[in-house]
């Protein structure tokens, strides 16, 4: 009971909260995340320090290199933080915008404006950035934040959490705009999700367990983020160089992330050229797993079964697959995709719009590595996650996108007949 007192107690503090953070003005709400800078610049070491105890903890338990490594803080990923909160800052405000007005024949007028969702809870598990990310995401677009990090980060999220909550009471925001479920008991999330009173959105972001379980139980709306089976199709109008260069920064640059890729489809036409397109992921020491031709082509390939295709290795790992031109690359990623990213890489235009027409992912690249599936790079300064579901968004979601809209009508004296 102590479990669920507690939630429901966070839950209540959190809804009293919004009415407040929904109509911060956006110099006030810049003015907080400018001097959550300046607190977190004062507590490296601190937030540092923190991480350490996680790292040694996940070595303790034998966490795998690729969590391990989504787990650690160094002072060059604190900069990135900074970086991604300056960028948020330069945002226009989420909130109060005009998305369309008209006026009717009667004479009355119609203004469609964003406001705030309200009260949004963020189930996560090793990537303690996120805490930051949806922290700030959440102020910027008015809305109050109730955090459940994972047990592997509990210690470096915790102290972010206690940063960025005394960062934003020092301008006046409400004690309760940013809160962290201080239980790694899994019984908290079961009572989270049940908060359908005081909380309008849930986002989790882990492993299909943990989704599936929280889309089939949570009494609150869900956005998704789903893994990442992301595919990257060669296509045999592509500048193979080009490819091979897209490939590598695809898979290689972060294995670990929603956004590497995962299967490589080749088109059969120039399958001949499969080895010289793979010889930098060998040379960087990536496990191919193939089909029968590509596994033809060396005896250090292991054979791809039917789970391989839709795994999300998160690792130096990477599926092959030939197919037949842009219609197999198609059927192949209907039946396997999560919905995530793709890439295709060619110089057929008309290629290009017959694979973006037919696959129904999030993210839709061409020439482009899978791993610019990030909001940072799409301008938005950072994001809660990649959504795969196609309401209330798709791809990732930003402080634009943690909002909802109401109607005002202007009338004089209208009356209907």
């Amino acid at each position: 009971m102590h479990i669920k007192n507690t939630v429901i107690d966070i839950s209540k503090k959190a809804k009293n909260a919004s009415d407040i953070i929904s109509i911060l003005s956006n110099k006030t709400k810049n003015s907080a995340l400018e001097n959550l800078i300046s607190t977190i610049k004062n507590n490296y070491s601190q937030i540092l320090e923190s991480n350490k105890i996680d790292i040694d903890n996940a070595y303790k338990n034998s966490l795998p290199p690729q969590l391990i490594n989504r787990l650690t803080f160094t002072e060059k990923s604190i900069d990135e933080l900074i970086k991604s909160i300056k960028a948020i800052i330069s945002q226009p405000d989420p909130i109060g915008k005009i998305i369309n007005e008209w006026t009717q024949p009667n004479g009355l007028i119609f203004k469609k404006i964003t406001v705030p969702l309200g009260v949004i809870g963020v189930i996560y598990e090793s990537r303690p950035n996120v805490t930051v990310d949806a922290a700030c995401i959440a102020i910027k677009s008015g809305n109050c934040l109730i955090l459940r990090g994972g047990s592997d980060s509990f210690h470096t999220s915790n102290t972010l959490v206690n940063i960025i909550a005394k960062s934003f009471e020092e301008v006046g925001l409400p004690k309760y705009a940013i809160q962290m479920i201080p239980f790694v008991d899994r019984n908290a999330v079961d009572y989270l999700i049940q908060m359908n009173d005081h909380i309008d959105v849930i986002i989790p972001r882990g492993g299909k367990g943990l989704i599936k379980k929280i889309n089939s139980q949570s009494l609150i709306p869900v956005i998704k983020h789903l893994d990442g089976i992301c595919h990257v199709y060669i296509d045999k109008d592509a500048d193979l160089e080009k490819a091979k260069k897209v490939l590598f920064n695809s898979k290689m640059r972060r294995p670990e992330i929603c956004g590497a890729t995962e299967t490589l489809l080749i088109d059969e036409d120039i399958k001949k050229m499969s080895l010289n397109l793979l010889k930098p992921l060998i040379e960087s020491n990536c496990e191919i797993r193939g089909d029968e031709y590509i596994c033809s082509l060396s005896n250090k390939f292991l054979n791809a079964s039917n789970k391989d295709w839709e795994t999300e290795y998160l690792d130096k790992i990477i599926s092959v697959k030939i197919v037949n031109g842009v219609k197999g690359a198609i059927k192949h990623i209907k039946k396997y995709s999560s919905g995530h990213t793709e890439s295709i890489i060619t110089e057929n235009k008309k290629t290009f719009f017959d694979f973006y027409q037919n696959i129904d992912s999030a993210i839709i690249l061409n020439n482009a590595s899978t791993q610019f599936a990030d909001g940072g790079e799409f301008g938005f300064g950072a994001e809660i996650g990649i959504s795969t579901d196609k309401l209330h968004v798709r791809g990732p979601v930003s402080a634009e996108h943690l909002t909802s809209f109401k109607y005002i009508v202007l009338g004089d004296g209208h009356e209907r007949e």
